[in-house]
């Protein structure tokens, strides 16, 4: 994930934004006890104007880190492709939940047998860049 991450970011997207089938994003966000920044690479579609991502960790039964330090500060930086936003990151529920969950599960599969692998209800997060 990391060389993901570096390659992403020093070739303006131009490696690493498709990967598997996928597009991805560079999410940066503060860490919550280290307060340094933390960069990861997800997965992510688009719904209107904003970025949707999906807080899976593979179906394990904790939440991934960039999903517990986003919950503590939901501003965050995205880049996607060459350009860069900051953004305020928002769990959705209900039925906004269960379309974009549906979303999401066109674009990587995996979510669903992800989410059977834990007990956890696995968060999906609207990314809203800010102007």
């Amino acid at each position: 994930m990391a060389n993901h991450a570096r390659r992403y970011a020093a070739t303006a997207g131009a490696e690493g934004h498709d990967w598997k089938g996928a597009e991805t994003l560079l999410l940066t966000t503060i860490g919550r006890r280290s307060g340094l920044p933390r960069r990861t690479v997800v997965i992510y579609g688009r719904h209107q104007d904003a970025y949707v991502v999906v807080a899976s960790n593979l179906g394990a039964d904790n939440h991934p880190d960039w999903y517990l330090n986003l919950q503590q500060r939901p501003t965050a930086l995205i880049q996607v492709r060459d350009q860069q936003f900051t953004v305020q990151a928002r769990t959705v529920t209900g039925e906004e939940h269960r379309l974009l969950w549906k979303l999401m599960t066109g674009l990587w599969p995996a979510y669903d047998t992800y989410q059977q692998s834990t007990q956890r209800p696995i968060p999906t997060v609207i990314l809203q860049p800010q102007s």
